[in-house]
């Protein structure tokens, strides 16, 4: 087996983490399989779910067979740069999600501001109410 030249850090792996630049990570080894999205037997959502990330652990539990592990070799790109493997823990974005926090905040505050008012108007209805009696 030859030696691959092409080092790379997990930061610079991290970024290709979409449909149209999908990169894995396993066992040190580092993969662009967005050709192989569409033929992969476990379906691309798999794949995508693993992108741009050390996905080993996933890949050993699935159990590949030995004809999966040739068939990788295809489509190896490159290795992990030892000395900047690893990157400190944090929330990872993609390119093409949204904040799911952002989303959260919207939704409190406009319950928020629903309940409120909902409780506005009870209160009005039953000042107005007793007033006429």
């Amino acid at each position: 087996m030859a030696t691959l030249s092409k080092l790379y850090s997990m930061r610079e792996a991290a970024e290709h983490n979409t449909r149209e630049d999908c990169w894995v990570v396993i066992d040190g080894k580092v993969y662009d399989v967005t050709s192989y999205l569409d033929e992969h037997p476990g379906g691309d959502d798999v794949l995508l779910s693993a992108a741009g990330r050390d996905s080993t652990a996933d890949f050993e539990e699935a159990g590949h067979s030995k004809d999966a592990r040739e068939l990788m070799k295809a489509y190896c790109v490159g290795e992990l740069d030892p000395d900047h493997a690893v990157i400190p823990e944090l929330e990872v974005f993609r390119k093409d999600q949204s904040s799911g926090f952002t989303n959260k905040l919207k939704n409190i505050t406009f319950e928020y501001w629903a309940a409120t008012a909902v409780i506005g108007i009870a209160v009005v209805a039953g000042i107005l109410y007793s007033r006429k009696s």
